[in-house]
């Protein structure tokens, strides 16, 4: 695992190649946020955003929700996979939301979770950008990008998450996050990750270990 030295020094790398990075998920209210994060499990963040895009024109609260028929929804958010447990999630954290919370979308990590179809990354996600909590949320990205440069060493994702949080000091994780999510798919891509134009290469342990630095 790299030094914390050298994770500051990538981390300023980043900032430097990515000055702009930030949620690439369309939303206007903390609500918007949650649904869209739900749904976003196994898609795009593009695909989620053309989803949204239409869907919120007529549904974008709670209340909106609530009274839906699941097979409607099923149907305006099909494209985005997993189509009808995302419908049922929603829809129920929808009346969760009305029921406990006077529909607002609540502000820790706990009672997040607590809701249908909102896992720790979820939460994480909402956290940091409704409620400016700093949060680490390990998607696929951050997950592969960090365990490759050797910001993390895990095949779990809450390990990783939790190496993060030790590795990176408490107010640079949420930007921290977007400056992995931003390489993953700029550089440090899933299959053919872009080694020879990566800022970071000389850093990273995964380059080195090949023998070309």
């Amino acid at each position: 695992m790299l030094s914390k030295r050298k994770i500051k020094e990538v981390l300023n790398i980043l900032r430097d190649t990515y000055p702009e990075a930030t949620i690439a998920l369309n939303y206007s209210t903390p609500f918007e946020l949650l649904v869209a994060t739900i749904l976003s499990a196994q898609c795009t963040d593009k695909r989620v955003n053309i989803i949204t895009e239409k869907l919120y024109k007529n549904y974008n609260r709670p209340e909106d929700f609530v009274s839906l028929d699941v097979k409607f929804l099923e149907e305006m958010i099909k494209s985005c996979g997993f189509y009808r447990n995302k419908s049922k999630n929603i829809i129920e954290t929808s009346r969760i939301l009305l029921e406990k919370y006077g529909g607002k979308v609540p502000s820790t990590r706990e009672k997040l979770m607590q809701l249908p179809g909102v896992g720790r990354k979820t939460a994480n996600v909402v956290l940091s950008n409704v409620f400016g909590k700093e949060a680490i949320a390990v998607d696929t990205h951050v997950f592969r990008v960090s365990n490759r440069i050797g910001m993390a060493k895990s095949k779990r994702v809450e390990e990783t998450e939790e190496q993060l949080m030790e590795n990176i000091p408490k107010n640079e994780w949420s930007k921290a996050h977007h400056l992995l999510i931003h390489h993953g798919r700029n550089i440090c891509k899933a299959r053919r990750p872009l080694c020879e134009e990566c800022p970071i290469n000389y850093l990273c342990k995964s380059y080195v270990k090949l023998g070309k630095k």
